[in-house]
């Protein structure tokens, strides 16, 4: 018998939640689901997936699932793809990014007094609760875990000029500024200006 406490069931209305009820704990049975869910609204920016203001799924856009769940003797294996577009802002340039994303999902969730919930931490592994399975996080942690660091709009994209803040892109291959010498500064005011 398990002494972790199981993890709270979020409502049945959540659009990530998906009922495991009709396949039982008899392995082998399975389901294919598709469903479109909204990501998190304006009002909920804190909770955007991916960093609002790099690259994120933008509020409101649809995250598309595509998945099998499939009773295994251990709980339900949910595997498939989770698409979402994204949009940002290039890392160099601060153009804006629209990026089309598809990650693969796959994910145990733990059945109650398995070997697997009594052998495993509550937050090392996902459980299904009242015959369940709640995706938002695992979709969450597939899409962050893919988006780069610094995202460019190109792989050789030039970026800014530091001196004007121009766009490199558009400034040409001549472009320069003239760098004094601070040192010599001060002698620069005394000279007459032609």
């Amino acid at each position: 018998m398990s002494t972790n406490r199981a993890p709270e069931p979020r409502p049945e209305t959540s659009p990530w939640v998906f009922s495991t009820r009709e396949m039982g704990r008899r392995p082998g049975t399975m389901r294919t689901v598709t469903r479109s869910v909204p990501g998190p609204g304006a009002e909920r920016a804190d909770e955007a997936i991916g960093l609002v203001g790099v690259l994120a799924v933008p509020p409101g856009s649809p995250v598309e699932l595509d998945l099998r769940l499939e009773s295994v003797s251990e709980g339900v294996y949910v595997s498939g793809t989770a698409s979402a577009q994204l949009a940002g802002e290039c890392s160099r340039c601060l153009d804006e990014l629209d990026e089309d994303l598809e990650v693969r999902i796959e994910e145990l969730f733990a059945y109650p007094d398995s070997v697997t919930e009594e052998t495993t931490d509550e937050d090392e592994i996902p459980r299904v609760v009242d015959e369940h399975v709640d995706l938002e996080q695992t979709v969450r942690d597939a899409i962050v875990l893919e988006l780069p660091l610094a995202p460019l709009c190109r792989d050789d994209c030039p970026g800014l000029c530091p001196e004007c803040g121009g766009r490199r892109a558009d400034l040409g291959p001549d472009h320069r500024h003239e760098t004094l010498d601070p040192r010599w500064a001060a002698l620069r005011e005394r000279l007459p200006s032609d």
